[in-house]
């Protein structure tokens, strides 16, 4: 073990002096599908820069599971039942010296001290040279540093003259190993994430531990950019041009689209020169440094579905693309890296970390916020502002502080004792996009999807470190992206229900470690659904519901700040949802049966449930009762503080993001987001930082 740390730190300090001395010539490094002959024929690794593969998979790698398979064969269906448990702990977590000590750094209640050799490799925001502790006065105070947050800190403080800004966060901040994107499904059980979980509904989320769906929000200097897939989407015109239409002026596509090219820095090479996209941001936009041979077979079968290869961020383009992704040669770009990190050492740009705002302090005569209470080492703080309080704590902690503050629901509040100073329905609406992880085929070939024994490696973690590429920069084992509209749609417009989200693997590729961990799915239902595929390549594409009809809300669990609030999903509550969801599984099956996928000799697997015994599998019936037991939540919750025009009774701020009835108070972040749109949440919440500090900025334009 400390053999590998001390080659690691090596590495690290390697990486510092080394120039990028030349760009791949494509786009990708191809990982195609060799036979075992062909893999012992290779007697060392191949360098990337010079054109070709590194091979990740050591040469005597046979899959374990093909041999047991093999020498098994004439067992009977029940012995192989019995032994299934053990094959799957065979193959769980930790299967990698190489995770398990990346993780040792970033895992729940670590805490830094002299005998790790990575604490160097920390960020830190110490205030700027000269003060020793915050000021008591600023000008404006923003709650979060996440993902809109960080946005907002840095363009507040750029302009001359100078206004003080404060931002309050509650996590502390990222890593160098935390910018791995292979590690992406291990951040979501730790320090780094809210461990937020929806309470029980009954019929959904049966095989999620205690029958709950997971909610993970970032918990990060960065937010959730530090723990999320790092997918870039903006959605389709018709989403923001309907949003404007709803009254919210300033919010149409054309509106929208000026901030989104503000942010991006495209490296995507083929349409790096688009109209519609941004080269001069600050932040990194390109494709997966590698790819698997299964997302040209995906792309393929989409084609021949009638589905183009397209940027599917564009205006006027619909179908399947290669995916975009937040990433700056192959680490992670988080929204605080890019904007944050770089002025760190503005003197008028204060962040503290690891601190908890409690509560917004509104005169209750005047109803004007004047003031942040927030807790940092156990100590009680206020932090007076001249201008405003700006809350950017997400879709979930942003409702739950306004309504500790006396601004929600009047009789919600009043049960709690909680004194109200505006009476408006915080949290009362909210939507989510939700997806089912378990259409899974396997595959009749070696090498050919992404297996983490054979990824988590000393050689691939020393290329990432040097280079920025090879397999750990895989998103999640996300390839591609591909839209569809089922015949449940009754949108007139070209306007997608349906993502797919094409994988290198599925969630049996680290043998029930960080992925379903990732969701909590429980040990039951995995052992007997997805047990006996651990360590068999596999390839999956995950639907997920981009227009939801159903409608849920948030409240708080009591007045204390610290206490996580009451998540109400109502998934599945209006039909049509399920019935989407069962039409993309079908549509899927037919994509991993079409001859693009023909040479993997794809074998669809039909996974036990236990909650669904009484269903013959491969029925209709089977498919609703495997969509209920799976069904996880991709974190993409918005409209908790919806924005309305002032006629819409269900709106908490306007088209400025001002909360109604208070000065001084505006939300700029996702929850603001009305109504589902096509996209996920990142890049709409980074153009909502954008256009909310341009709002700001123009309402005391001439104040000095």
């Amino acid at each position: 073990m400390i053999e590998i740390r001390l080659s690691i730190l090596i590495l690290v300090v390697v990486s510092f002096f080394n120039a990028l001395d030349a760009d791949l010539d494509d786009d990708y490094i191809t990982i195609e599908s060799y036979d075992n002959n062909e893999i012992e024929s290779k007697a060392e690794f191949i360098h990337p820069r010079k054109g070709r593969i590194l091979w990740p998979y050591p040469a005597n790698y046979i899959p374990e599971d093909d041999n047991n398979e093999k020498n098994n064969s004439s067992q009977s269906k029940g012995e192989d039942n019995k032994n299934r448990e053990e094959r799957f702990l065979k193959f769980s977590y930790p299967q990698s010296p190489i995770v398990d000590l990346m993780m040792q750094t970033v895992g729940v209640n670590y805490s830094p001290n002299t005998n790790d050799p990575f604490d160097f490799l920390r960020d830190s925001y110490p205030l700027p040279k000269g003060y020793s502790q915050p000021l008591e006065e600023y000008d404006y105070v923003i709650v979060g540093a996440g993902t809109a947050g960080s946005v907002l800190a840095s363009r507040l403080t750029e302009d001359k003259p100078r206004a003080t800004v404060l931002v309050i966060e509650a996590g502390k901040p990222e890593m160098l190993l935390s910018d791995i994107p292979a590690l992406t499904y291990y951040l979501q059980r730790t320090d780094y994430t809210w461990q937020y979980s929806m309470e029980h509904q009954p019929g959904v989320c049966m095989g999620s531990e205690e029958q709950r769906c997971f909610w993970p929000r970032g918990k990060a200097v960065g937010g959730t950019s530090v723990t999320n897939l790092m997918l870039y989407t903006r959605g389709r015109p018709q989403d923001w041009d309907r949003i404007a239409a709803d009254g919210n002026y300033g919010w149409s596509y054309n509106d929208v689209l000026h901030y989104y090219k503000k942010s991006e820095r495209t490296e995507l090479k083929k349409y790096k020169n688009a109209e519609y996209r941004g080269r001069e941001g600050e932040l990194t936009v390109e494709n997966i440094p590698f790819k698997t041979g299964l997302v040209e077979a995906f792309l393929q079968s989409g084609r021949n579905f009638g589905h183009p290869t397209v940027d599917y961020n564009a205006p006027d383009q619909f179908g399947f693309g290669y995916a975009q992704i937040t990433t700056n040669k192959g680490h992670r770009l988080s929204s605080a890296k890019a904007f944050l990190h770089p002025h760190k050492r503005r003197r008028n740009l204060h962040i503290l970390t690891e601190t908890r705002a409690t509560k917004v302090l509104i005169e209750p005569q005047t109803k004007r916020a004047y003031a942040v209470e927030y807790n940092r080492n156990g100590i009680k703080y206020t932090a007076r502002c001249r201008r405003e309080v700006i809350l950017s704590a997400g879709p979930i902690a942003s409702p739950q502080l306004l309504m500790l503050s006396g601004v929600g629901p009047k009789e919600h509040l009043e049960t709690l004792g909680i004194p109200v100073i505006a009476d408006l329905k915080v949290g009362r609406t909210l939507y989510d996009h939700i997806a089912f992880p378990g259409v899974v085929f396997k595959l009749n070939s070696t090498n050919a999807s992404l297996l983490e024994p054979k990824v988590a490696t000393l050689p691939n973690l020393m290329q990432w470190l040097q280079f920025g590429d090879g397999l750990l920069t895989t998103p999640g084992l996300v390839e591609a992206l591909g839209y569809i509209k089922t015949s449940q749609s009754e949108d007139p417009d070209l306007v997608p229900d349906i993502e797919l989200i094409s994988l290198g693997g599925s969630l049996t590729s680290d043998a029930g470690g960080a992925t379903r961990k990732a969701w909590k799915i429980s040990d039951k239902t995995y052992y007997n659904a997805f047990g006996s595929l651990s360590g068999s390549d596999t390839w999956s594409a995950v639907p997920v519901l981009l227009q939801p009809k159903s409608k849920g809300y948030l409240e708080l669990r009591d007045n204390n700040p610290y206490s996580y609030p009451k998540l109400y999903g109502n998934y599945l509550t209006d039909p049509k949802d399920l019935a989407t969801l069962k039409e993309a599984i079908k549509y899927i099956i037919n994509l991993g049966e079409s001859d693009a996928f023909k040479k993997y000799a794809p074998k669809l697997h039909l996974a036990e449930y236990p909650t669904c015994k009484i269903h013959a599998p491969g029925s209709d019936s089977y498919w609703e009762c495997a969509v209920r037991t799976m069904l996880i939540s991709v974190h993409h919750q918005i409209a908790t503080c919806k924005m309305g025009p002032a006629h819409d009774p269900d709106a908490i701020v306007d088209p400025e993001l001002r909360v109604y009835g208070i000065s001084g108070l505006r939300i700029v972040d996702s929850s603001i987001i009305p109504r589902p749109t096509s996209a996920h949440t990142n890049a709409p919440a980074l153009m909502i930082g954008e256009k909310g500090a341009d709002l700001i900025k123009q309402s005391w334009l001439n104040v000095v």
